[in-house]
This record gives structure tokens, sequence and C-alpha cells, in this order.
């Protein structure tokens, strides 16, 4: 009678396994569609903001992610048992296999060549539909409560830029369409002054480091430098909110439009002329910024160009020239002689003039459409915003990539972020404002305006 050898015996063994495992998997594949039906229903059941359609993709998606790690684990449980037999086989000869690591290094390959297609595939197949959603389930560790405090009205228009004062007293400064720009007690939302000396939008409005001087630029192919002086008014208390308001306590909006220009008690005052101007710009001036300690400042224009001017003698110091395209902003360092400008060539410029024997330029191109702003940190970053739906976070100490990314759902308009707590302020196309912190944790949302029309020429403090 033969007598079946050992490896005959184990390779016969191995085969019934591996068909024992193929009836597993084959009924596993059977109840799939049971499955699906019944995770479908729950799904239907779930109370969920998302589109069910979105939500079916999703599903399927993570089915199959569910699958591949099924036939893998299936896989892995074989291997150990094909190890074990040649463990009993090679045990008379003194030599052993280490299971562990061979079932880890064949399960790490397999495992590595599976996912990369279905990485693939996740990228090429719901490349969009996927960032708005991994954007949104972001970690929210501290998230920031912030609602409506003040609201400052009396622009005609749009307002494009506000500023706050460095020194005291301690005043906000918005720019608007208008023509005009104006200073606000921050506390009681009165307007203090108004500039009226620009023939054209006036975009931005940036204020002196120690003295009281304004510094805005228009659209008027100008920008001006107006000097100020402000009292701030009395707080007034809370008035009792439970006698319902007369007709004299409400639309005053509408009676400051009635009244156009005209003098009267609660009139605005307002300043002309403008104490220097600076002229040399051959397009709309849509930024403009003081240098460290005040005694130059910088404008960006459509012309494609920066340029440089002395306060004392309004004099043209530097044209900053190289971008392909309008510019958009530009910010200066708030400790050092550095300015970064954008543009709408997709790229933002970092001007270095601490050595003045040699004034350097660095180009950088992380942006694949319009560069709305870039901004400097009190630190040493720069964060920068852009028309793609992307904010990004830079080190001045390595600027190769970005230390963090922010993907949002709407186009970003000009950037800011708070001195004190390095929070960023993202402006959207979709009149939405985001609050996130340096590393890209989004903190808050702003609540919106209880005005049906999202009036643009009021400004609200939260």
């Amino acid at each position: 009678m033969p007598v079946e050898s050992g490896s005959s015996a184990a390779s016969r063994q191995a085969k019934q396994k591996r068909k024992s495992h193929s009836l597993s998997i084959r009924r596993t594949n059977s109840t799939e569609q049971e499955r699906t039906g019944l995770q479908r229903e729950m799904l239907e059941g779930q109370d969920s903001k998302l589109p069910l359609s979105l939500r079916s993709n999703l599903l399927d998606l993570f089915g199959q992610i569910e699958r591949e790690f099924e036939n893998l684990y299936i896989e892995n449980i074989e291997l150990r048992r094909e190890i074990e037999t040649l463990n009993d086989r090679l045990t008379a000869e003194g030599q052993t296999i280490d299971g562990g690591d061979l079932t880890k290094g064949a399960l790490k390959t397999k495992a590595s060549h599976s996912t990369s297609q279905l990485s693939q595939k996740l990228k090429t197949t719901y490349k969009a539909s996927t960032s708005k959603i991994v954007s949104s389930f972001k970690a929210t560790t501290s998230r920031a409560v912030c609602q409506l405090v003040k609201e400052y009205a009396g622009h005609r228009d749009g307002i494009w830029d506000l500023s706050v004062t460095r020194t005291q007293p301690v005043v906000l400064g918005t720019a608007s369409a208008d023509h005009s720009a104006m200073l606000w007690s921050i506390e009681t939302g009165k307007c203090l002054l108004k500039y009226v000396g620009h023939a054209g939008s006036v975009n931005s409005i940036k204020f002196h480091p120690t003295e009281q001087m304004a510094l805005t630029a228009s659209g008027d192919q100008t920008a001006h430098i107006w000097r100020y002086m402000v009292q701030l008014p009395t707080p007034q208390p809370v008035a009792d909110i439970s006698q319902p308001p007369c007709d004299d306590d409400i639309d005053f909006s509408d009676k400051d439009e009635a009244d156009g220009d005209g003098e009267g008690p609660n009139e605005c005052p307002s300043i002309r002329m403008a104490s220097t101007t600076l002229r040399s710009h051959q397009g709309v001036v849509i930024a403009a910024d003081w240098l460290v300690g005040g005694k130059q400042v910088v404008t960006a224009s459509w012309d494609r160009a920066a340029n440089l001017y002395d306060v004392e003698t309004s004099e043209l110091v530097h044209s900053l020239t190289g971008h392909d395209q309008e510019l958009t902003h530009c910010c200066t360092h708030p400790t050092q002689r550095l300015v970064v400008t954008s543009s709408r060539d997709t790229t933002f410029r970092l001007w270095d003039f601490r050595d003045p024997s040699i004034h350097s330029v660095n180009v950088f191109q992380g942006h694949t459409d319009t560069v709305t702003s870039a901004v400097f940190t009190v630190g040493d970053n720069v964060v920068s915003g852009s028309d793609d739906r992307t904010v990004k976070v830079w080190d001045l100490k390595n600027m190769r990539s970005p230390i963090a990314t922010i993907r949002t759902d709407s186009a970003v308009n000009r950037i800011s972020v708070s001195v004190s707590q390095r929070i960023i302020a993202l402006p959207h196309d979709n009149r939405q404002v985001r609050l996130f912190d340096m590393s890209g944790v989004r903190l808050a949302r702003l609540p919106h305006s209880n005005r049906q029309d999202n009036d643009p020429t009021h400004l609200q403090a939260v």
C-alpha cells in the first residue's frame, strides 16, 4: 500500500483550507446585497445634512474599504496556518520561521498595493467632493464662541478694508467704495471723523505705528497720508429694552441718507485735504502700508508695480516690478523691513529691505489662481489666500512648502490675522467669515447678519 509523503499531505491540507476559505468568501459575498440594503435603510433613517447621493457614495467607498481588509484578514489567517505547518516539518532540522515577521511583511506588501489602488480610485473619482468633506471633518477641539456685539452704519457703498489704531486713542478705520474713509468709536459705534479727499474708491486704510496719521489707497491712482484728531465719546448706559422704541429711535440710516452732506447736530466731521499725496502709479492703487518705523510706505497697484515712498519728502524711493499681472495686496512686517506683495499672476513676492545696499526678492508659486492677499504674522509666518480656495501658512525660515494648508468651499478674499491670539479670519466670496488657528484647525464661523440683503455698507463687530 503506497505511503503518502509528508510534503504531499501538507499540500493537500493547504488546498482544502484554501477551498474552505474560498467558500467562506462566496458566502460573504452572497450576503453582501442584504447587508448593503440594510445599511441603506439605516442611512435613510439617520438625521444628516449631507445629500442622499453623497451619503450613498460614501457608503459605497467605505464598503470597498471593508471588503479589502476582510480579504486581507482571511489571507492573513491562511498564511499563519501554512507557516505553522512548515514549522512542524522543519522542527526536526532545528529551523523555524518567524511567522509574525513573515506574516507582517506579506500583509504589509499586499495591503500597500491594495491601498494604493483604492487611493488612486478615490482621487480620480471623488476628488472634488471628498476634499470638501475632509476639510469639514477637521478636528475642532477649541471652538470659539462668536456673537454680534456692535454694528457700524454710515457708508453708502461697500466696505473694502478696515484697520485699528496702534496707539491711543484706539479707534476703528474703514475704507469704502463711496470715496470715503471713516473713523469710529469701537465702544459706541459712533462715527468720529470722515476723510473725503479721494476722487475714487478708497481701497485700504492703515494707521501710523506711533502718530495719529492714516494712509489710504484709492482708485484715483493715488495714496493719501492725512492727520486726524478725535475725542472718544463717553459710553452711554445700556438702554431699557423693555420699553418699545419711539419713532425717533429707528431708521437712522434712512434719515442720514435724506440729509445728504448737510450740516446737523449728528453730522460726522470731515477732512478734505491730505497732508501728503503720493503719485506715480498708472493704475488703481489697491493697497498701501507703513514700513516699520513709519518713515516709509509701500503701495500696490493694478499697474503691476509696488512703490516705496519716503513719507517726509513724498518722493519715490524704489519701484518694485516683476509681477506679470495686477497686484492685489501688499503688507509689511511689524518689526522688520520686509514687504510681501500678491498678484493675479498666482504668485506672491517677498521683498527684503533690511540691508540698505542689497534689496532681494523671492518669488513663491504656492497657488494655482489669483493670490488675493498675503500677510505677515507677529512671528515668522506668512499667510496667503487665493481664489483657488486655499489658505496657506508659511514659515519665513523655510518657504519651500507650507506648514499648514486650509481648504475651503469658496474663494478667499483679503485675509486678516489677529495680533494677540494668532487667529486667521477668512472672508469668502459666499459672504461667510470663518476663523482658523495657525495650524489650520477651524475655530468658528461668524454669525450671519439679520439683514436680509446682507448690506455691504454696514460693518459688524463680534
